[in-house]
């Protein structure tokens, strides 16, 4: 039997269903975790999530995230980046992810066994995250010309992120000169993508 995993707060006909297990350490995959990021999102950019970002917008100097949605098995979140603040190379732990890129832009560098790889996240564009995945990720720069503009005023990228289960450690790590991984520590944490 297929059961919801997430409930819009406005729309309950467009819930997300789960068909089949995994054999992971949740009932849900990645692309379960995709399809939950895209609905928040459409619930954010039709205007359903207003009442969850803060009075006078989205800071554009500093980095600001609040839950969507939280459950013993699925926490979502609505992300804010901005230049200069990136994640660390990180992993989420026990915990499966994905995002969808709501506005702006975003870069990941994954780590691929051998080296870093950078992939560029446009609005729209999703990512998964199985177990074991290494990365960073940072606002980027949108593609077309701005007209020059100071940093600070340069506007946020948002994206929603879902992890199950929800986050409770997340490692960080450097890339060695023999370019191997390095764990540097591990951090208990409730919250979504590092410092």
């Amino acid at each position: 039997m297929a059961m919801p995993l997430y409930q819009s707060t406005v729309t309950p006909a467009q819930t997300l269903t789960v068909n089949s297990p995994s054999p992971g350490p949740t009932r849900l995959r990645v692309p379960d975790l995709l399809r939950a990021t895209d609905q928040v999102a459409d619930d954010v950019l039709s205007g359903r999530c207003d009442h969850l970002l803060p009075e006078g917008g989205v800071p554009e100097t500093e980095r600001w995230f609040t839950r969507v949605h939280g459950d013993e098995e699925l926490d979502i979140w609505l992300i804010s980046w901005v230049p200069g603040h990136a994640t660390e190379l990180h992993d989420h732990g026990g915990s499966l992810g994905a995002l969808t890129v709501l506005s702006g832009s975003l870069n990941e560098f994954r780590w691929d066994g051998r080296r870093l790889r950078r992939r560029r996240l446009d609005a729209g564009d999703q990512a998964g995250f199985p177990l074991g995945w290494v990365h960073d990720v940072v606002w980027a720069p949108r593609q077309a010309p701005v007209v020059e503009r100071a940093a600070s005023s340069l506007p946020p990228t948002l994206s929603v992120h879902a992890y199950s289960p929800p986050l409770t450690a997340m490692s960080y790590y450097e890339v060695t000169e023999r370019n191997t991984l390095r764990r540097q520590r591990t951090e208990l944490t409730d919250q979504p993508e590092g410092p």
